[in-house]
C-alpha cells in the first residue's frame, strides 16, 4: 500500500485488508458494511470525545481518544479511496507555507 514504515501506514494496511471481510469477523468490516455515513458519524463522535478529554486535561484520555480518532479517520480514508501517502504528500506540499497563506489559496465556496 505505501512505501512508508509508520504505524499509521501499517494500521491503514490492516484496515484496508478488512474491507469486504465478513462484518461478523471484525469491527472494521462492520463499519465498512455500514458505509461512509456511519464511518463519518463515528469519526465525528471520536473527535468530540477527544475534545472533551482535552478540556478535562486528562492526558491518558486524550491519548486514548486520539488513537480512536486516528483509527476512525483511517477507516474513512480507506472507504473513500484516500491513501496515507496521498495525505502525507499533501502535508509535504504545505510544509513551509504559512497556514494563513495556504488557507487563502483555497477556493471559496
Amino acid at each position: 500500500m505505501t512505501t512508508n514504515d509508520h504505524s499509521l501506514d501499517r494500521l491503514f494496511a490492516v484496515i484496508a485488508a478488512r474491507k469486504g471481510a465478513d462484518p461478523k469477523s471484525s469491527y472494521t468490516a462492520k463499519l465498512f458494511a455500514k458505509g461512509a455515513p456511519k464511518i463519518a458519524q463515528k469519526l465525528g463522535e471520536e473527535a468530540v470525545e477527544t475534545v472533551i478529554a482535552a478540556l478535562s486535561e486528562d492526558r491518558a484520555a486524550v491519548t486514548s481518544e486520539s488513537a480512536d480518532l486516528l483509527y476512525h479517520l483511517l477507516v474513512l480514508w480507506a472507504e473513500r479511496g484516500v491513501t496515507p501517502d496521498a495525505v502525507w504528500a499533501e502535508l509535504a506540499r504545505r510544509e513551509g507555507v504559512s497556514g494563513l497563506t495556504e488557507k487563502a489559496s483555497r477556493k471559496e465556496d
